[in-house]
């Protein structure tokens, strides 16, 4: 239980809350988790979700580095085919500018949302990831200034990404990011609580693939979790509930306010939606602490994972804090 602890964070906005409560909450966390000693702080890109504030993760990265000190803040990720890889390179090498050594750019490619809405953001192709490497090669080469004398884009200097580039992550929840992550000797975090079933493929995977880089020696692998810690294993499942209802309501193609706890716990369950809550809780990490210990040493020992990034979307914002503290604490 010695690797280092993260936070994913989708800037939850629960019902009867809004965006700017949302964002204080998230400011007030990473305070939280900086002083607790995690690692880093990422906020997902996220489109027309009503009870999701991160859309925009470069903006909310630059609020929460300004009102942190040392706790590493980035994306996880920025949906690049989403955006231009100029405008990528251009923003993330002013953040890496105004806090130098501080800024990670996770790099995922599915369009974080539904096909009309990435449509709107001007994507060609929400359903393929074939042009992701090409885009890689454009955002390198924009940060690096390395493109060919014959590249269309050989004249462009990037300012101020050139010479102002951030650690790059890729990110996936299937083997095709894992193939491109080992082949290009990147560091690769993988989307455990979307796909839980193809953690340990993808992972060996990544490994089997990796070619040492010079952003590499050898494979970095993180795994993102859902892990929702409170003193007792019931208190736990109370704070976890809304979560569930939340990806209940997300397959169902429902577009709401994060769920509070009160709402879950009044909410008319059906047989089939009950069971679906109840796969969703045994699925990812729920308990108190000894529970939590023993789920996340079984999930640890089995991925080999380098760092355990944590979503915790508790609509408490309090009981979002204690989670995470309690976290730590069984990290020594």
């Amino acid at each position: 239980m010695g690797i280092p602890l993260s936070v994913l964070d989708l800037a939850p906005v629960r019902r009867g809350s809004n965006a700017s409560e949302a964002f204080a909450e998230s400011i007030d966390l990473s305070r939280h988790v900086e002083a607790l000693g995690y690692q880093r702080h990422w906020f997902a890109e996220h489109h027309a979700m009503p009870g999701i504030a991160s859309a925009a993760p470069a903006v909310l990265i630059a609020r929460i580095a300004a009102a942190t000190s040392t706790i590493r803040v980035g994306s996880g990720g920025v949906m690049l085919p989403n955006h231009a890889p100029l405008a990528i390179a251009e923003q993330f090498g002013t953040l890496e500018a105004l806090f130098p050594g501080r800024i990670d750019l996770g790099i995922g490619r599915a369009p974080g949302t539904d096909p009309l809405t990435a449509s709107a953001l001007g994507r060609d192709d929400p359903t393929t990831g074939d042009g992701l490497p090409a885009m890689l090669d454009e955002l390198y080469g924009f940060f690096r200034g390395n493109f060919g004398e014959d590249h269309a884009y050989h004249g462009i200097r990037a300012v101020p990404a050139l010479g102002h580039e951030p650690p790059i992550w890729l990110l996936g929840s299937s083997g095709y990011s894992a193939k491109v992550a080992g082949r290009r000797g990147l560091p690769f975090a993988f989307a455990h609580h979307f796909s839980p079933a193809n953690t340990l493929p993808a992972l060996e995977l990544y490994r089997k693939t990796f070619s040492p880089s010079a952003v590499l020696s050898q494979p970095e692998a993180m795994i993102g979790v859902i892990a929702i810690v409170a003193e007792t294993d019931a208190e736990a499942r109370r704070l976890a509930l809304p979560s569930a209802l939340a990806f209940l309501r997300v397959r169902q193609g429902k577009r709401e306010p994060y769920p509070t706890i009160e709402e879950a716990e009044t909410y008319p369950w059906a047989p089939e939606e009950r069971a679906f809550a109840e796969k969703w809780l045994a699925q990812n990490i729920v308990g108190g602490p000894a529970s939590v210990r023993e789920q996340l040493e079984k999930l640890l020992d089995a991925t080999r994972a380098d760092e355990l990034m944590v979503l915790c979307v508790v609509p408490d914002a309090e009981a979002r804090k204690r989670s995470y503290t309690l976290l730590r604490e069984l990290y020594g």
